[in-house]
């Protein structure tokens, strides 16, 4: 399994570099950030300067969408930090959540999420493309590589990811949630005629190391909320009976609406209606000994990334003991296990 770091770009930058270069150096495979232009700084700026003091992490968002920038701008952005820096960038995205509803906007239809997904893949990856009626390419990337892979809890998305996207990203923890979308997710490759395997799977949410229950659940209680923003949508188009586990539909029952501008935040007020079993359910907290069971359990239902939302107030330590802990002994298990079979 690999690991990623989950980060906001608040200012100062100075912050979410010092933050990338600390994965870097415990284990973290890739470094991730949120994509709201109005909340936050711009991502790509900032990844940049990461990638210019670190060595070996992949960068990419978590996760754009096709409305808040033109798709060959994101297309060249990707292929131009690869050329820069080698390639070590990751293209997530999705509908559009925070990014376009802070301004009023709605999330792009699945019909356009998957023409972007063609067409900034195939331009990333210093290829051509037909794009509005022209056939165009980067006549200066040579040899970039690029990776997309789609965020989605819906089941019409979930076919969708199953049917082109590289990898997929399931922003929560939950066992029993995770099953039934992996599954969903590869019952669609399959029907497509593409190996299910070949799908990368990434799980993400809050990791919290620590003792203090009640304090980690109101430091990650924001993360049901964000999810909520998500399933309303689901419940909305398909009704409480729409084939997505009833699990994941009943806990937004008492949710009254959504502050964009406390998106992804600790003590969010408009996450209230999450409960106490929601927020451990669908993050990763506790001892480090808890986060490891937790992410064996993901490991067995094929999950080959756990990324970890940092928006809590113990950013280090949780890095710290990841990189000296929880990390190491999950690959030693992995070792062990490919060795004796």
């Amino acid at each position: 399994m690999e690991f990623g770091a989950v980060l906001q770009c608040n200012p100062p930058a100075a912050r979410t570099l010092q933050l990338a270069k600390l994965a870097e150096a415990y284990g973290f495979s890739h470094l991730w950030t949120f994509d709201s232009h109005l909340l936050w700084q711009e991502p790509y700026v900032l990844y940049s300067q990461i990638l210019h003091e670190t060595k070996r992490i992949t960068v990419g968002p978590m996760v754009t969408n096709p409305a808040t920038r033109d798709w060959t701008v994101t297309a060249s952005l990707y292929a131009t930090l690869n050329q820069m820096y080698g390639n070590r960038t990751i293209c997530g995205i999705g509908r559009g959540d925070s990014a376009v509803r802070v301004g009023g906007g709605k999330p792009t239809t699945l019909a356009v999420l998957r023409e972007s997904v063609h067409v900034i893949r195939e331009l990333a990856n210093s290829r051509p493309v037909e794009y509005n009626g022209s056939t165009l390419q980067f006549p200066w990337s040579t040899g970039s590589a690029l990776e997309v892979w789609v965020a989605a809890y819906g089941p019409k998305a979930l076919a969708l990811t199953g049917e082109v996207a590289d990898g997929y990203i399931l922003q929560l923890a939950d066992l029993d949630i995770a099953e039934w979308m992996i599954g969903t997710v590869r019952s669609a490759a399959k029907a497509a005629g593409r190996d299910p395997d070949s799908i990368k799977i990434c799980v993400a949410a809050p990791m919290y190391i620590g003792t203090d229950r009640a304090h980690m659940r109101e430091q990650c209680r924001w993360f049901g909320g964000m999810v909520g923003n998500h399933v309303a949508d689901i419940v909305a188009r398909y009704g409480t009976g729409g084939g997505v586990p009833k699990a994941l539909t009943d806990y937004i029952a008492d949710r009254h609406g959504y502050d964009y501008n406390e998106h992804g935040r600790a003590g969010n007020t408009h996450a209230d209606f999450v409960s106490d079993e929601i927020v451990e359910r669908f993050c990763v907290l506790g001892t480090p000994e808890e986060h490891i069971a937790k992410l064996r359990a993901l490991a067995d239902l094929g999950v080959d990334q756990f990324a970890g939302y940092l928006q809590h107030d113990n950013k280090e330590e949780t890095l710290r003991v990841y990189g000296e802990t929880v990390i190491p002994r999950l690959r030693e298990a992995v070792t062990a296990t490919t060795v004796s079979a």
